[in-house]
């Protein structure tokens, strides 16, 4: 069973620069999908980016796009979200999540063109979330 746990949340201001981690134990396999995802209270947990365990493919929302990059890092069974010139509304608790394609197949609607998605519901496994607040 796969468990995931993030870090590197934390007080930044605008314009400054954060580097999230979601660490696995267990067995990652490169045809896993992951991704990242933030939610403010009072909000549905939004999908900001989807990348597949074998750094392949990824995809960003278009809120992150250009200023958020996502990797995965085989070898430290370790996914990243590297983010600049951030923004107060950027202000959030992020999570990393993870699925099986193999196992649970990504519904064909939700399918962003390699077998992952960006649905909440596509994803089994989840971190517990980092904060990350950005002051201006």
């Amino acid at each position: 069973q796969v468990q995931l746990v993030e870090s590197g949340g934390g007080s930044v201001q605008a314009g400054g620069s954060l580097r999230l981690s979601c660490a696995a134990s267990g067995s990652i396999q490169l045809s896993y999908c992951m991704g990242w995802f933030r939610q403010t209270p009072g909000k549905e947990r939004e999908w900001i980016a989807t990348i597949d365990a074998g750094n392949t493919s990824t995809v960003y929302a278009d809120s992150v796009k250009g200023r958020f990059t996502v990797s995965h890092d085989n070898a430290k069974n370790t996914l990243y979200l590297e983010m600049t010139n951030l923004k107060v509304e950027d202000t959030a608790v992020y999570y990393c999540a993870a699925d099986d394609p193999r196992r649970r197949p990504t519904r064909e609607t939700d399918d962003l063109g390699f077998g992952c998605g960006k649905w909440y519901s596509s994803y089994e496994v989840w971190g517990q979330g980092t904060q990350v607040t950005v002051s201006s």
